[in-house]
């Protein structure tokens, strides 16, 4: 109940958009051409085909002392008995159109608030997708020739070298580069190597990489460091191991500064991290890669080149890796139009497209949920305008006793803002305990964590409030226009 009378509350100042388009009702008339002018008063006219409208500086003075006397009169109507008495015996009296449109404005504001949590759950679950590696990396992997140049045929194994990665540190902009070299397999796995300690041995997968490639993935140090430049221009027997390698290998010990045995090579352990992968991006061991290319013959040769670049977007990234496969071209004589052999994986340019599609969706669905609460906003009004018809003799003996079209605009608009936030409140209520439910009921990666932002509890709340007053706008404007003395006379 705090929450209802506090967006009660909020009615009081959301009642000024009520109360300046009744000051705008008073201030522009819409009636037709050579209706009768006060003399000697200075007027704006404005004509439109058979309309026609003035505006009066005492007009003005009118309405804005109209525009006072609304909100104040819906100020001291929140704190009235008799006037919540009015509003309950409204309702009591118009059960079966109140509940339908109080189904009405809860279903659009469920729908809503469902679309919304659904639409985050699935960005949620995109982004989950893009936790392995960086949103704003690149990776450039060697693979072979698809297309004949310079008297080469297609099928060409490519092999990326040292110099490569040297001239890719003189491109502009780029944040974080490095290289790597395949062991054993390529990027996508076939690279594990028998790791040993002791009498305990097991296959994990050993990647030969550069210091920066700590920025290319989701990996955190728990404990130690990870690879640094001095690591690889010494050659250091350095590894960093994933958590599931560390628990295997030492159990309760403390890797930091012990030795282990890779592919037949003593691998000193100077870091352990944890990767949100999971468990399978933690089963594998990070070594220099001029160390890996020393010890198990791999020369000068680099399988991939990957790299970040900043707060760049889709177009930079672009022209970076056009420029970076341009080098390898001349390097490696290929054309720098085949696709295949400098193969690119450009999340800077996926995340964007992600992020794109996921505006376009958000867009639909607040379309979706706002047209739904239109239409519950459009059965608020019907049901007051209905009412104000009903209640024709009660509001005309009400003028004749000295009521103000301010007094009668703060009832109706009450009774209005109140429908709209119950039902709103309802629809809203079960918008989030569905989407509660959900991850119980839907067991999906692809949508994660489907939920609503308080702050879209907050603007829909404000809404909710926003879409009374509008509701009953209407009707109150009619119910103010009430002759007291034609009423009575027909009634």
């Amino acid at each position: 109940m705090g929450l209802v009378f506090g967006l009660l509350m909020l009615a009081t100042l959301l009642a000024i958009v009520c109360c300046v388009l009744w000051a705008i009702g008073g201030l522009v008339g819409a009636d037709k051409k050579g209706a009768p002018k006060v003399p000697g008063m200075f007027v704006i006219e404005a004509s439109l085909g058979p309309l026609h409208a003035e505006v009066a500086p005492a007009a003005v003075a009118t309405g804005f002392m109209s525009f006072v006397g609304v909100a104040a009169s819906l100020v001291v109507s929140m704190f009235s008995i008799d006037r919540w008495g009015e509003v309950f015996d409204t309702i009591r009296r118009n059960k079966l159109r109140t509940m339908l449109t109080a189904v009405s404005v809860a279903w659009g504001i469920f729908v809503m608030v469902v679309l919304l949590g659904l639409g985050n759950g699935l960005n949620n679950g995109i982004r989950y997708s893009f936790r392995r590696e960086a949103s704003n990396g690149i990776f450039i992997s060697a693979n072979k020739t698809a297309l004949p140049y310079a008297g080469y045929s297609v099928g060409r194994k490519i092999q990326f070298q040292n110099s490569d990665y040297e001239a890719a540190l003189k491109v502009k902009g780029i944040d974080h580069l490095s290289g790597q070299y395949f062991i054993h397999g390529g990027r996508f796995g076939g690279g594990e190597m028998k790791t040993q300690r002791g009498v305990k041995s097991n296959a994990f997968q050993v990647n030969a990489v550069h210091a920066d490639a700590y920025y290319l993935g989701a990996n955190e140090i728990v404990s130690g460091r990870f690879l640094n430049p001095v690591d690889i221009a010494t050659l250091r027997k350095a590894a960093v191991i994933g958590r599931p390698v560390r628990d295997y290998l030492f159990e309760h010990e403390d890797p930091i500064g012990q030795w282990m045995i890779i592919g037949g090579v003593p691998f000193q352990v100077v870091g352990v991290y944890s990767d949100e992968g999971g468990e399978e991006n933690e089963r594998q061991i990070y070594v220099p890669v001029s160390t890996a290319q020393l010890a198990f013959s791999g020369s000068d040769h680099l399988g991939m080149l990957m790299f970040t670049i900043g707060n760049g977007g889709a177009a930079e990234s672009h022209a970076i890796t056009k420029e970076i496969v341009a080098n390898l071209a001349a390097a490696h004589q290929f054309s720098p139009d085949d696709p295949q052999a400098a193969r690119v994986f450009d999340n800077v340019e996926g995340f964007e497209k992600f992020t794109k599609f996921f505006m376009t969706i958000s867009l639909f669905v607040l379309v979706i949920g706002l047209g739904t609460l239109a239409a519950g906003v459009v059965g608020v009004s019907n049901i007051m305008m209905i009412a104000v018809k009903e209640r024709t003799r009660e509001i005309g003996i009400r003028k004749a006793l000295g009521a103000t079209p301010q007094s009668i605009v703060a009832m109706i608009v009450q009774e209005a803002v109140f429908l709209t936030s119950i039902a709103g409140l309802f629809g809203l209520s079960a918008g989030v305990v569905f989407l509660g439910a959900m991850p119980h009921l839907v067991d999906s990666e692809l949508i994660r964590n489907p939920s609503v932002d308080i702050s879209i509890g907050v603007a829909a709340a404000i809404g909710l409030v926003i879409a009374g007053a509008l509701a009953g706008f209407v009707p109150a404007r009619a119910a103010a226009r009430v002759n007291p003395v034609q009423t009575l006379r027909d009634a």
